[in-house]
């Protein structure tokens, strides 16, 4: 298998927060008020719960469709050193296929809000191919580039893993007040309370973190890729947010033992897609093709039934999850 650049990176910043473990495994929770949930504007929406926390989904049909893809940056700084470049990738308007189109006019219709979190010395684009299949099915993601953990930092510093799920929730609230700002693209287009969070590696971490330590109510739905819980804790809480898991048994960068601890500690609904050939990066950044396209297809369904309420999604799941024979489900949903 071809080594990615990234992969060498990754080993390495990831021993190191393996080092500082001890130091952060009981840090207190960052300081940070919880943001709520902001108001729908525009067109109706079905609503999933009060604004002060997620709520169970109604049954629904998320699109059976493609979409093109467009792709719009924003930057924040939610203050000092704290400066956060956002990529995000939406459903456009066009013919589905080929390279997403920078500020392409926004499909029509609301659609859910996925936040990702890069893995240490990553960067969103890392992992476009998994992301813009993400948002070709009728998801907005929101990936953020975190200010001492990405590739290129200035500072580089690995501990401060602990406190990117109050940058998450930052970004995630000013992204969502689009959707009622006047003359902005979004406006009318974001489902703001259909929320998930997802991340690969020390963005694992910072996902189970908005679960855990530092838990945003507005989340409906979680998936960690090749994560642990390490410097943010398992003692999960608030309203039920069901998670799916997906991690390689030969990554030698994040235990699969490691992962399958912090998926065993879930309290809600759940399942973990196991990849017994799959090492770190290979099923997410396009080393692995066969991999990657089931690990596309099943956090598909699984984001179309947890956020769009498609129970024929959750149907599908367990095939999509299987199919090839190079992965196995451990299927609690």
């Amino acid at each position: 298998m071809r080594r990615h650049p990234l992969r060498a990176a990754l080993a390495g910043a990831t021993v190191a927060a393996a080092l500082a473990g001890a130091l952060v495994g009981c840090s207190a929770e960052p300081d940070r008020p919880v943001a709520e949930r902001p108001a729908p504007t525009g067109s109706p929406t079905p609503t999933t719960g009060s604004s002060a926390g997620a709520g169970p989904i109604p049954a629904g049909s998320a699109p059976s469709r493609r979409f093109a893809v467009g792709v719009r940056e924003v930057t924040y700084n939610r203050g000092g050193d704290r400066r956060l470049p956002v990529t995000v990738w939406y459903p456009a308007q066009g013919s589905p296929g080929g390279s997403p189109d920078r500020n392409a006019p926004v499909a029509a219709g609301r659609f859910p809000v996925v936040l990702f979190s890069h893995g240490l010395t990553g960067r969103p684009s890392d992992y476009r191919g998994l992301l813009v299949r993400w948002s070709a099915a009728g998801f907005v993601v929101v990936a953020p580039s975190y200010p001492h953990t990405s590739r290129g930092a200035a500072e580089f510093q690995v501990l401060d893993v602990v406190n990117q799920p109050a940058d998450a929730s930052y970004v995630l609230t000013r992204v969502l007040a689009l959707d009622g700002r006047a003359g902005d693209p979004f406006r009318g287009h974001l489902a703001v309370d259909r929320v998930a969070a997802a991340g690969h590696s020390a963005g694992g971490v910072t996902t189970i973190g908005l679960f855990t330590a530092g838990r945003d109510p507005r989340l409906d739905a979680g998936i960690v890729l090749a994560g642990t819980a390490l410097g943010v804790g398992t003692a999960f809480s608030g309203p039920a947010a069901p998670q799916l898991f997906v991690h390689g048994q030969l990554d030698d960068v994040v235990s699969y033992r490691a992962g399958k601890a912090a998926y065993d500690r879930v309290p809600w609904p759940k399942a973990m897609l196991t990849l017994p050939k799959g090492d770190h990066v290979g099923a997410l950044l396009g080393n692995d093709e066969g991999a990657l396209d089931v690990v596309a297809d099943t956090t598909v369904e699984f984001l179309r039934w947890s956020l769009y309420g498609d129970d024929r999604a959750l149907r599908r799941l367990p095939n999509q999850a299987t199919r090839g024979g190079l992965a196995t489900l451990d299927d609690r949903l």
